[in-house]
């Protein structure tokens, strides 16, 4: 199983990547969430030119944030900077539109997309909101067509199981492990945490730091997905719900998402203080170096052939050292 990481799209994502190619990581995937972020394709231009060997691509990308014609020119330039090395992603759509009041997109809109895209890269005239288009670049703007480059599809149902399946290279997989990942040959696994000393409590400074932003991802996808009742029914949940609902019900995705795989917000911290850290093993993963080498072979033995680790807290570059060291221990 391959190591990788990933990085929610920030100022110093470009630094973090290179520190990550000097510890041995395979590939930096890094998140198209404009809401938050930096862009997506810039950062990952400016991780090509301070790199050499290290796979980059996005993260998930979300195609409404986008004409397809933009992804395919960023795409192009990115693999002129970064021969042989990138790698793109899409999804429908979680923090990436969720936190600006927006539903995921919908997987036919999703086929439509990765078909014109495709099609683009390829040299092809496609057709997109009803008009015909392809890649005009002369020589020297972009390379030449076609421009050859893996596709993954961020997956969990049948739906975006058909799509992969007929569209893609591998699915990009979080938070759930789906039977049929076993069918694909590439299958990164996206995973929050922390490696633990022997002894450490979970409800300490550091696990808090490193491992609280994926740990806080169980209250922002039950919400999503399942409701309110969904996010009462896990410890501290009611005191996380007890903060987003202080906000006006058309601003709650804003209570829900600050702070989203970066650090914790008001209404994690709520829920963290009121004993919700008891789930950070459960929900992430977190343990003692012999514990997360256990949790990883246990995935790959599911299906993931890929594991892709978000460093979190102050101190990225040991949180990468001591997460390789278990993974490869």
């Amino acid at each position: 199983m391959e190591v990788s990481c990933a990085f929610p799209t920030a100022l110093d994502s470009p630094d973090n990547i290179a520190v990550a190619e000097q510890l041995g990581y395979a590939r930096a995937w890094v998140y198209d969430t404009p809401q938050q972020s930096p862009d997506v394709w810039m950062t990952l231009a400016l991780a090509a030119e301070r790199t050499e060997r290290i796979g980059l691509g996005p993260g998930v990308l979300v195609p409404s944030l986008r004409h397809p014609m933009v992804n395919a020119a960023a795409t192009a330039t990115l693999a002129a900077l970064a021969p042989g090395r990138v790698v793109v992603a899409f999804g429908t759509g979680f923090t990436g539109r969720r936190a600006m009041g927006y539903r995921a997109i919908t997987w036919s809109y999703m086929r439509s997309y990765i078909q014109a895209y495709r099609g683009l890269l390829r040299g092809e005239v496609v057709e997109w909101e009803g008009a015909k288009m392809r890649m005009l670049h002369p020589d020297g703007h972009a390379p030449a067509r076609p421009v050859e480059v893996p596709i993954l599809v961020g997956a969990l149902g049948p739906k975006g199981h058909q799509v992969a399946t007929e569209l893609g290279d591998g699915v990009y997989v979080t938070l759930q492990l789906p039977e049929f990942i076993r069918e694909y040959s590439w299958v990164p696994y996206l995973v929050w945490g922390t490696v633990l000393d022997e002894e450490e409590a979970v409800d300490g400074e550091h696990a808090r730091t490193a491992g609280g932003p994926g740990w806080a991802l169980a209250y922002h996808g039950a919400y999503e997905f399942g409701g309110p009742d969904a996010v009462r029914a896990l410890p501290g949940g009611a005191e996380w719900m007890d903060v987003v609902e202080r906000a006006p019900q058309d601003q709650r995705h804003l209570a829900v998402h600050r702070g989203h795989c970066v650090e914790l917000g008001e209404a994690d911290r709520a829920a963290w203080e009121a004993g919700g850290h008891v789930m950070l093993k459960d929900v992430t993963m977190t343990g003692t170096r012999d514990e997360v080498r256990r949790r990883l072979d246990e995935v790959a033995a599911r299906g993931v052939t890929e594991v892709v680790f978000q460093p979190c807290g102050p101190d990225p570059r040991r949180e990468l050292e001591r997460f390789l060291d278990a993974a490869t221990s």
